[in-house]
C-alpha cells in the first residue's frame, strides 16, 4: 500500500521532533522476526524508557537532518529499526543487549550517544555499564563512608571505656578499693 506524499511529510515531521530530543540512539537490523517478538521488544524499549520505529531509510534520513543522530542514519541500506531515548543511554542500551541474547534475528548496527556515532562493540560496552541510578546511589556511598568512619571511631572510645568498666564490675576489681577506704 502506497503511502500519499503529506502522509510522509508528516512523518518526516513528527519523527524530526523526536530525534531533535533524542540524547542516544541504536540502529539495528532484523531478519524474520516475528510479530510477538517485535511486540517484546517494543515493550523491553518502553520500559528503558526509549522509542523503536521502524522507517524507511530516506525518511529516517530526511527527519534525522540538524540533530545528534544525522551522522548515523547517513547511507542507510536495508531494512532498518531506531530505538531512542532522552533519558539514560544505559537503560537503553541493556535492554537491546537482553533482547538481543534472547532474539538473535535483531542485530546492532551502530548507535549515536550524545551526538557521536559509536559502534556495536561500544553499545555492548555501555549495556555493561552500571545504570545512572546505581552511579548516584555508589558515590553517595562513597561520600558518606568517611563521615562514618569518624563517627565509628569516635564512638569506639567511649564504647571500648563502657566495655573496661562493665569487665571490672564483673571481676569485681573495684571491690577492693572500698574496703581498703572503709
Amino acid at each position: 500500500m502506497a503511502v500519499s506524499r503529506a502522509k510522509k511529510i508528516e512523518q518526516v515531521e513528527e519523527l524530526s521532533q523526536e530525534f531533535k530530543s533524542a540524547s542516544s540512539a541504536v540502529v539495528a537490523t532484523f531478519a524474520k522476526l516475528t510479530v510477538a517478538q517485535d511486540f517484546e521488544l517494543r515493550k523491553a524499549i518502553r520500559g528503558a524508557g526509549g522509542k523503536y520505529r521502524v522507517v524507511k531509510n530516506t525518511l529516517a534520513e530526511r527527519a534525522a537532518k540538524g540533530t545528534a543522530v544525522e551522522e548515523a542514519l547517513k547511507g542507510l541500506e536495508g531494512v532498518n529499526s531506531i530505538a531512542y531515548t532522552t533519558g539514560d543511554p544505559v537503560a537503553l542500551a541493556k535492554a537491546i543487549a537482553k533482547y538481543i541474547k534472547d532474539a538473535p534475528e535483531l542485530t546492532l548496527k551502530l548507535g549515536v550517544l550524545e551526538g557521536r556515532v559509536i559502534s556495536t562493540k561500544e553499545i555492548q560496552a555501555l549495556a555493561t555499564m552500571p545504570s545512572r541510578e546505581e552511579i548516584y546511589s555508589k558515590l553517595l556511598f562513597l561520600m558518606n563512608a568517611p563521615a562514618q568512619r569518624l563517627v565509628t571511631v569516635m564512638n569506639a572510645v567511649g564504647r571500648d571505656l563502657a566495655v573496661v568498666v562493665n569487665q571490672g564490675v564483673k571481676e569485681n576489681k573495684f571491690a577492693g578499693e572500698k574496703a581498703a577506704g572503709a
